[in-house]
C-alpha cells in the first residue's frame, strides 16, 4: 500500500493544481497564489479567463446595437440552437450555418449579426456553466484532500502509540487507501473537465469564422 505522508500531500495539491488546498496544507497563501497565477481555487493549467468579450473574436457590426434579439427571428433562432447544441460537432454546426446562408433574404449582414450574437450568447453561457462546475469540483476535492491529511495525522499517531490496536491501524490505512484512490480517480476527471472552457472557445472561434466568411 502507497503511504502518503504530509510532504505527498502538498505535493499532489501542487501538481492537481488545487492552489487552495495547498493554502490549507501549507499555509503559503502568498506563494500558492502566485503560483497558480489566478484565483486561489482555479485548479486547471490553463489560465482562468472568466468571461469572452464578443469584440475580440468579432469584426462585424457591433451586437450592443443591434435593435432586436436573435431569437426573436424563428429561423436564426433555430440555428442558433442547432449550431451551438452539445450534440452538434463544429463540422455540422458550421455546415447547418452555411445551408442558412444560402436561402438568407434580407440584410445579410444584419441576419449574420443577430446569427453571431445568438451563438456568441448560447455558447459563452455554457462556457461559464462549465466553469463555475470546474470549481465546485475543485472545491470538492480541496475538502477530499483535507480528509486525507486528517487520517494521514491519525494514521501517524496511532504508529507512534504502542498501545494502539493493530485493528485500527488497519483500519486507517484502509481508509487513506480508498480516499487516495478516489481523490486521484477525481483528479484525472478533472483534467479532462478543465479542458472543456478552451473547447468551447475553439468551437465558438471555428463557427464566428465561418459567418465571418459571409460578410
Amino acid at each position: 500500500m502507497i503511504e502518503w505522508t504530509r510532504a505527498r500531500i502538498r505535493s499532489a495539491a501542487a501538481a492537481a493544481g488545487l492552489a487552495l488546498a495547498a493554502i490549507t496544507l501549507a499555509g503559503t497563501t502568498a506563494e500558492a497564489q502566485r503560483a497558480a497565477g489566478g484565483p486561489p481555487d482555479w485548479p486547471c493549467v490553463q489560465r482562468l479567463v472568466p468571461e469572452l468579450a464578443w469584440g475580440t473574436i468579432w469584426t462585424g457590426p457591433s451586437i450592443d446595437e443591434l435593435e432586436e434579439t436573435w431569437w426573436s427571428d424563428p429561423e436564426i433562432s433555430r440555428i442558433v440552437r442547432v449550431a451551438a447544441a452539445r450534440e452538434t460537432s463544429t463540422d455540422e454546426a458550421v455546415e447547418a450555418i452555411r445551408s442558412y446562408l444560402e436561402n438568407v433574404e434580407g440584410d445579410r449582414e444584419h441576419k449574420l449579426t443577430l446569427l453571431f450574437a445568438g451563438i456568441f450568447e448560447v455558447i459563452s453561457r455554457e462556457r461559464t456553466q462549465t466553469i463555475d462546475a470546474i470549481l465546485r469540483y475543485s472545491r470538492g476535492q480541496v475538502g477530499r484532500l483535507e480528509r486525507v491529511g486528517a487520517i494521514v495525522d491519525q494514521l501517524e499517531q496511532a504508529r507512534r502509540d504502542p498501545d494502539t490496536d493493530s485493528a485500527m491501524v488497519e483500519r486507517l490505512e484502509n481508509e487513506l487507501h480508498w480516499e487516495r484512490r478516489v481523490f486521484e480517480d477525481r483528479q484525472g476527471a478533472l483534467r479532462t473537465l478543465c479542458l472543456q472552457p478552451y473547447l468551447l472557445e475553439e468551437r465558438l472561434s471555428r463557427i464566428v469564422r465561418a459567418i465571418q466568411a459571409e460578410l
